[in-house]
């Protein structure tokens, strides 16, 4: 009899993409897919590091798993198990840790464990130097939920102060424009309405196998999809405003399949803060992009993240930061409260803002997020927008979102899953 298997992700889009890769490679190796909360003979959590919290939700999944099925083989991988591999692999019941380069051959790694009698409480740790990871692979979400999370990029070279992704993942690399064009292609044939472009730092797209010379720009990138037949919508996820040129937002403007939607890290309003985070613009420069935005595009849905309780982020510092978000045209905010990472320059700094408070700016912006996102929806009312509409049946009722990134709700009609219907909000 087939093994069964099943899978658990967490984190960003990027994570969901290759671990919907992963369960159709094993799918086709024989293995056959079974939802979380059932009982599997194989369990593979798809981990992120972004948080602290994330490490956590990791070992309180092992010990649900293990109430649940205490003979089960529990494989982590991901960005977590890539920097703190012998710490998983000492979290009791783990099995197997895979970094991020041998995640893509878990097939593999698992059958070579599965041959094997079970090893006591010593779990394998197969995670190489990251550093020496060039190669691209490929993946994208299928048959998960209707919109397709497309990865085009991975890895960074930046170095802001508080992110351990770039140890997680190595350096910027990524896929050709024809390698994406072929996965297009694959996903018009599958029936996909709507891709979502994902990366570490997707504006930095064109780098191939970790050099450091772009063959490509993620603008060359999105002219030649927009070319593409069979794609009705095609929406840019996170891209840093240093890397989102004006002739971006000007294609975007006048593109069918590009959607007026953006989301644009930010970080802090305080330039003495961007300056100690290490990132590449200030302020201004992010203000000048969303003011284009706006100007191209009124109806535009535009994100931002912001993370709270930084090092030496004063009270001062923090109202800079509400003051500029309240007056900027942004819809809705990302807040992440700071949280101290291993090996990051921010976690020596000194001047560490007690947690309590950090809690209290987190409420602040997400209070203000929810006010800008009533007044983006309210300012659209009236209008005719394009709904693609999901899958899932939520007692009677089904939800989609508008190209400009509005949830809708309605009574449930099959007829309307996966399909765009043009909306009156």
């Amino acid at each position: 009899m087939n093994k069964t298997i099943a899978f658990y992700t967490l984190g960003c889009k990027l994570n969901f993409s290759e671990t919907s890769t992963l369960s159709r490679s094993l799918q086709v190796d024989g293995f056959v897919k079974k939802d979380f909360d059932e009982i599997a003979d194989v369990y593979v959590i798809n981990t992120c590091s972004v948080t602290d919290n994330a490490d956590k939700e990791c070992r309180m999944l092992v010990r649900r798993i293990r109430r649940r099925s205490p003979e089960s083989t529990v494989v982590i991988t991901g960005c977590y198990a890539q920097l703190k591999p012998q710490q998983i692999a000492e979290i009791k019941g783990v099995d197997l840790v895979l970094g991020a380069a041998e995640k893509f051959n878990l097939s593999a790694h698992l059958k070579e464990l599965l041959k094997q009698p079970p090893n006591g409480d010593i779990a394998k740790i197969c995670a190489g130097n990251i550093n020496e990871v060039e190669g691209f692979n490929s993946s994208f979400s299928l048959n998960d939920r209707t919109r397709t999370f497309l990865k085009v990029q991975d890895g960074c070279n930046y170095n802001c102060s508080f992110c351990t992704i770039p140890q997680a993942r190595g350096n910027s690399r990524s896929n050709t424009i024809e390698g994406v064009l072929h996965n297009m292609r694959e996903l018009a044939a599958a029936g996909v309405q709507e891709i979502v472009l994902t990366g570490i730092n997707l504006g930095d797209f064109g780098i191939i196998n970790t050099g450091n010379t772009h063959k490509y720009s993620f603008f060359d990138l999105i002219k030649e999809m927009d070319k593409e037949e069979g794609i009705a919508r095609i929406r840019i996820s996170s891209i840093e405003p240093n890397l989102l040129s004006n002739e971006i937002i000007e294609f975007v403007a006048n593109s069918i399949k590009f959607v007026p939607h953006f989301h644009i890290p930010l970080q802090s309003g305080s330039n003495k803060i961007l300056a100690s985070m290490r990132r590449r613009y200030k302020k201004e420069l992010y203000s000048e992009r969303i003011t284009l935005i706006k100007k191209l595009m009124p109806h535009c849905c535009i994100g931002a993240d912001v993370i709270v309780g930084y090092p030496g982020e004063t009270d001062e510092d923090f109202k800079e930061t509400f003051n500029f978000l309240h007056q900027l045209d942004v819809s809705y905010l990302h807040v992440f409260t700071y949280s101290e990472r291993d090996n990051t320059l921010a976690a020596e700094m000194k001047e560490i803002i007690p947690v309590t408070i950090r809690q209290e700016r987190n409420k602040v912006l997400r209070n203000l997020s929810y006010q800008k996102m009533q007044y983006f929806t309210e300012s659209q009312k009236g209008t005719k927008r394009n709904v693609l509409f999901e899958i899932a049946d939520k007692n009677g009722i089904m939800e989609g979102f508008t190209d400009n990134y509005i949830r809708v709700e309605t009574n449930y009609r099959p007829e309307w899953v996966n399909k765009i219907v043009e909306w009156q909000l």
